[in-house]
């Protein structure tokens, strides 16, 4: 009997952990529900692990709430949600998440912190950040981005994605703009990427202490959330997996209701809540494991495009072996991005 009373409290405990972010975030709503006159705009970063996801998270809001990697050993390993209200009067949602191509990192795990932002995000997705940096090399990994973007949050979400390259700071240095940056160094899928999102693109500088900077580059992105959902028509990006994390919360949300209207004892209501909210985590697990089929298809499939490449083995006039390997890649038109 003591050791099923102990499994049920280490229960009870995680479900608190697991939701406890999701409860914040909703009270974050609705406390600021009246205080602007715009709707909240979801805002989730995506990107690779050291890119700067967690920093730009910190530029949006104006203080440090996200765990950045310049900071701290740790990174974000879980799905997090901050809310504030900026000095031109949005109320903004920002969402970051873990690393999407780091290797240490398990799909499974993606795709479960996925279903979990989009949790965070009620209402929908008004803009979804790629961060990638203009200090760091792309990776082979990044290159699969198309894919595992469509793969996480449905085939539609990129008329929603800005692009944000972090490390403005080394371009300063270098007295070189974005746009020279990107004709320099500008691999196939970025500039697939920046087509099919519309060339929506921000340039940051997280380490700067010009007050007067920050300010311009956060109203830049908010321009471009704001563009989105004018295209869109106000409407916010969800997909089947949202409607349908959505239908499960709203129908746990009814079933708590039900519950509190009768005369239940409060040991009692507290374990028929309890057990709701396991089945509703039981539910939200098959919906992630559904999630990770997709996301390992996308992977394999661009892995297979990546070890498309061909070995010629032969000799140098001294005798020493040499080999030459032959990448299929795309034409890059002349080195040059297709941006602004």
């Amino acid at each position: 009997m003591m050791i099923i009373l102990i499994k049920y409290s280490y229960l009870v405990l995680y479900l608190y952990l697991e939701t406890f972010p999701i409860q914040r975030c909703r009270n974050f709503l609705k406390m600021n529900k009246g205080h602007s006159s715009k709707q909240v705009e979801n805002i989730v970063l995506v990107g690779r692990t050291g890119n700067g996801k967690s920093a730009t998270g910190n530029s949006l809001i104006g203080k440090r709430v996200f765990v950045s990697k310049a900071h701290a050993s740790g990174v974000t390993m879980k799905c997090q949600a901050h809310g504030a209200v900026t000095k031109d009067g949005h109320t903004i949602n920002v969402i970051d998440t873990p690393g999407l191509f780091d290797l240490s990192v398990s799909s499974e795990f993606i795709s479960k912190e996925i279903v979990r932002c989009l949790t965070l995000a009620e209402g929908g997705i008004h803009a979804a950040v790629l961060v990638l940096s203009a200090r760091n090399q792309i990776t082979q990994e990044e290159e699969n981005t198309l894919s595992t973007l469509q793969a996480l949050f449905g085939s539609e979400i990129l008329p929603y994605v800005i692009v944000v390259f972090t490390g403005g700071d080394v371009l300063e240095e270098n007295n070189e703009t974005l746009e020279e940056f990107l004709r320099r160094d500008c691999p196939p899928f970025i500039r697939e990427v920046m087509k099919r999102s519309g060339n929506r693109m921000v340039l940051f500088d997280n380490k700067s202490h010009d007050d007067d900077k920050k300010a311009e580059q956060v109203h830049k992105l908010l321009s471009l959330v704001d563009k989105i959902r004018r295209t869109n028509h106000g409407q916010a990006y969800t997909d089947d997996a949202y409607h349908e994390i959505m239908a499960e919360t709203e129908k746990l949300r009814k079933k708590h209701e039900e519950l509190e209207s009768k005369n239940h004892s409060k040991d009692v209501e507290s374990l028929m809540k309890d057990q709701l909210q396991a089945l509703y985590q039981e539910n939200l697990d098959r919906m992630s494991n559904a999630m990770n089929t997709k996301l390992k298809a996308a992977l394999e499939q661009g892995n297979q495009n990546s070890s498309a490449i061909s070995a010629t083995v032969g000799l140098l006039p001294d005798g020493m072996p040499t080999i030459s390997f032959s990448v299929p890649m795309k034409p890059l038109h002349g080195g040059r991005c297709s941006i602004l």
